[in-house]
């Protein structure tokens, strides 16, 4: 089966987190993509098969460990597949839990791709949930930045956020992958989030993916998509627009946008560019 590999939310030829895109006339069974999944070793494949009324993807992801209910950068990357394959424009797509959209677009010698994410929602976290996941990383409370305080956030999939106050912090960011999975799947996360604010649009981020047995993604789209929201509940000036930088401390700097309506819990929408892997 042809897996194609593409860099998603690069910075121009550099960056991005890899992504497995399998378009097939129909999917394979669960046990068959997660064998593939595990093969190409990404932290999520995106497997996609158009329905009998030739106008919806059903897509599923897969971690090398685990299925995944959304995956926001092997969205971007399916789209900018299906672009180059069938043109530039809009693609409705099925996921498990929700119905979502992806737009692709040829913007210079790269493909581009956007998102809208399924209905986001938040809920603050209490103390003894925030002492436990600051134990994990072996982080303290004063080195919380509490104008983000910490939440379980939710856009088609669930994680927590932690803000810091200061960027050599997040540089620091370790844990043990055996610890942080058993952490995360017994709280039913896809990832936990710790992020630095540049300023009130621009957040310096790193996704910890331990529930998918990856140590850390360098480009989460669910995850700014559940952020997103969950700025949009606090009342946060976001603008209509934020910007999130990943993967600087992985050495593959990724580059996201994320565009917020006033509409609570409603669907933001999560871009970026893309560039194609040697397969």
């Amino acid at each position: 089966m042809n897996v194609l590999k593409i860099a998603a939310f690069s910075d121009g030829d550099i960056g991005g987190n890899p992504a497995g895109v399998v378009l097939s006339d129909t999917l394979p069974t669960p046990e068959r993509m997660q064998e593939i999944a595990a093969k190409v070793g990404f932290s999520e494949t995106a497997f996609a098969a158009l329905e009998k009324d030739r106008k919806t993807w059903r897509v599923r992801y897969f971690s090398p460990e685990s299925e995944v209910l959304f995956c926001g950068h092997a969205t971007i990357a399916l789209g900018a597949t299906l672009a180059e394959k069938f043109g530039p424009g809009k693609y409705m797509l099925r996921l498990n839990d929700a119905n979502i959209s992806v737009e692709g677009e040829l913007v210079g010698d790269f493909y581009a791709a956007a998102l809208q994410s399924p209905p986001t929602r938040s809920d603050p976290l209490d103390q003894a949930e925030v002492e436990a996941t600051l134990a994990l990383f072996g982080y303290s409370q004063d080195q919380l930045d509490d104008s983000i305080p910490p939440a379980r956030i939710h856009g088609g999939a669930d994680h927590y956020v932690f803000a810091l106050k200061n960027r050599d912090d997040l540089s620091a960011m370790q844990y043990e992958l055996d610890s942080g999975r058993q952490f995360m799947r017994s709280r039913d996360l896809i990832t936990i989030m710790l992020l630095w604010r540049e300023d009130e649009t621009t957040f310096h981020v790193r996704n910890a993916f331990a529930s998918g047995g990856v140590l850390e993604d360098p480009a989460t789209g669910a995850a700014a998509a559940a952020f997103s929201g969950y700025l949009r509940d606090i009342a946060w000036p976001h603008g209509g627009k934020i910007k999130i930088i990943q993967g600087e401390d992985m050495g593959a700097r990724s580059l996201i946008t994320a565009e917020i309506s006033d509409e609570a819990g409603s669907s933001i929408r999560v871009s970026g560019m893309t560039r194609k892997m040697d397969n």
